[in-house]
């Protein structure tokens, strides 16, 4: 099954805004809009739709953070109704892939909220390991997936 980001456009903005986590995941995940406002006001940082053949199936943000220097998969969130089938996986996948071709990209980061189990799981099961270091503020921990 083939996993594509897409660009969020008028024409998918609605279905996109409308994609939902199950209730217990809503303290891990940021509404889709609030993450493309975010996007607007931060141009370094991309937004796209997870788009499995012709349905939407999730959200992703990645990019650079100018502040430390470093590439992030920002947000990652499949709507609950296309959960538990891969599209997690391959949507992060396709995001490694997309920061890899950028040259000065040697790893990708990210932070996780330590009580989501399952994003923990995934990611250390595609490569990221964790670096040791916790957001003093969130209390949210970094991983680090490296390409050398």
């Amino acid at each position: 099954m083939a996993v594509e980001l897409r660009e969020i456009t008028r024409e998918n903005f609605n279905e996109c805004i409308g994609l939902k986590v199950g209730d217990d995941q809503k303290a891990f995940v940021s509404e889709n809009v609030l993450s493309i406002a975010q996007a607007r006001i931060l141009a370094e940082l991309e937004i796209r739709a997870v788009y499995s053949a012709k349905d939407m199936v999730g959200f992703v943000m990645y990019g650079l953070d100018t502040a430390v220097d470093r590439y992030f998969l920002v947000r990652l969130m499949i709507d609950k109704g296309s959960q538990r089938l891969g599209f997690g996986r391959w949507a992060t996948e396709k995001v490694i892939e997309e920061l890899r071709k950028q040259e000065a990209c040697d790893a990708v980061y990210l932070y996780y909220v330590p009580e989501n189990h399952a994003a923990r799981t995934l990611y250390r099961s595609i490569g990221f390991e964790e670096t040791g270091d916790v957001d003093e503020k969130s209390g949210e921990i970094l991983m680090r997936y490296d390409f050398k």
